[in-house]
């Protein structure tokens, strides 16, 4: 099998490309970045933009499935950022499978593409889409998804996966953001951390990218649906968070702040930011505000009908094995 990874230098992506190679499948990268490690392994690697119609489709030449996982994730910056990279970028790797007679596409979107800002509790695939959003982030990545599974068809089947909160070892975003913010004192707990919410242990997300291209064919049960993909483990947000924490030698979190005073907080800094023309992350938005402070969790009995997922790896053995990953 020959297959694209869009963003195989990445978090997500590397663990794809590591499962497609054990699989022994002809892998190619593509990514903006340079990852030497990944030739080390055989990859073909390619350096590009997602916003280059033509290196993306020349990426897609004689490819028999593409991962498209690559995006531009955060809370903050210019729209037209975003749409750059999240939707025109799928686009084009949309026609560049088109163009070059690919029959598989495997997108990675999020849960957050139908957040609404209140409790998602238990809900699967057919929940629709919110009227807004309060990110750029979800804006851009629902209307790629929209138009990833508007593609499916005869010559070109699509499926789209939202795996929740995908953490592990080697994570770049989650983990060393909660770590870093715990050795600050700047880390708290939303409403006390207590709602439920779903996360995915990396490994798990991978393997459910392989599971839908296997899956995936014309006509099939999965084609032109998204899929929620997480652990099947909804624990409170304390819990998740307090154990990323142990496992990197650090003490729980033992500090509150209300869900109001969050949104609050989110919406004041906001403004402060667009004042002052700021373009890192504030600490705190009404996006992250509204996402700490509500229950996420999902079924996904239909990801294990239609796709055959299975979580090999549980949270606690997850926890297990970032415990080691820091040395411990």
């Amino acid at each position: 099998m020959k297959a694209l990874v869009t963003g195989g230098g990445g978090f997500l992506g590397g663990v794809i490309v590591d499962q497609l190679l054990a699989r022994g499948a002809e892998v190619t990268s593509f990514a903006r970045g340079d990852y030497p490690a990944l030739a080390a392994k055989g990859v073909r690697a390619l350096r590009g933009d997602l916003a280059d119609a033509e290196a993306v489709a020349a990426a897609c030449a004689g490819q028999d499935v593409v991962f498209h996982v690559a995006a531009l994730p955060g809370v903050w910056g210019p729209y037209a950022t975003f749409y750059a990279t999240n939707v025109t970028g799928t686009l084009n790797v949309i026609e560049g499978c088109r163009r070059h007679g690919v029959p598989k596409l495997v997108y990675t979107s999020t849960p957050s593409v139908i957040h609404a800002g209140g409790d998602v509790e238990g809900i699967d695939h057919t929940a629709p889409y919110p009227d807004h959003f309060e990110a750029h982030y979800p804006a851009t990545k629902a209307e790629a998804e929209q138009a990833v599974l508007a593609a499916n068809g005869p010559t070109l089947s699509t499926v789209a996966l939202r795996p929740h909160l995908v953490w592990g070892p080697g994570d770049n975003h989650l983990v060393p953001r909660i770590v870093a913010r715990a050795k600050a004192g700047k880390l708290k707990l939303v409403g006390g951390g207590k709602k439920p919410v779903d996360t995915v242990y990396v490994a798990n997300a991978a393997e459910a990218h392989l599971c839908a291209a296997d899956a995936l064919a014309p006509g099939a049960a999965c084609a032109g649906k998204p899929y929620f993909v997480t652990n099947g483990e909804p624990r409170p947000q304390a819990d998740i968070i307090n154990g990323i924490l142990a496992s990197a030698g650090l003490p729980p979190c033992d500090k509150s702040i209300s869900p109001r005073l969050a949104y609050v907080a989110g919406a004041v800094l906001e403004g402060v930011w667009t004042l002052l023309r700021r373009q890192d992350e504030p600490l705190m938005t009404r996006f992250v505000a509204r996402q700490l402070g509500t229950a996420h969790y999902y079924d996904i009995e239909a990801t294990r009908r239609d796709l055959g997922y299975h979580q090999r790896v549980s949270l606690d053995e997850g926890f297990e094995r970032l415990a080691a990953a820091f040395g411990r």
